[in-house]
């Protein structure tokens, strides 16, 4: 698995919001933590849960500075631009944790402000 590659697959997924896609990334049991919400655990439930969040917002565009690879952990850095459903923006910086289990994610981290998105 080349590092880069899979990384912007997963985050194409994720700006496209194709919930589907984006848990094939994922191991059957994997967590997933967004920000301060509760972590969410197994496929099924990561799917409903980021399916909601798509549809709460217009849209998503990541842009990626950096990624790499450290003992089986992706670390990802960069900015994230939420379009809100009335078309407004935020960009907020965002540091992602990708714990592998071989080449899918088992624990999937999201460290980002996102307070302001439904202010």
């Amino acid at each position: 698995m080349e590092t880069q590659s899979f990384v912007k697959s997963v985050f194409d997924s994720v700006d496209a919001k194709d919930a589907n896609k984006f848990i094939s990334f994922l191991t059957d049991d994997a967590t997933f933590k967004f920000a301060n919400m509760e972590a969410v655990v197994g496929k099924d439930n990561v799917k409903q849960a980021v399916a909601g969040f798509f549809g709460s917002i217009n849209g998503m565009s990541h842009k990626i500075h950096e990624s790499f690879d450290h003992n089986g952990t992706i670390v990802n850095r960069g900015e994230v631009t939420y379009t809100r459903l009335d078309k407004s923006e935020l960009t907020v910086p965002f540091a992602n944790f990708f714990k592998m289990n071989g080449e899918k994610i088992k624990e999937y981290l999201i460290y980002v402000d996102a307070s302001e998105l439904y202010a």
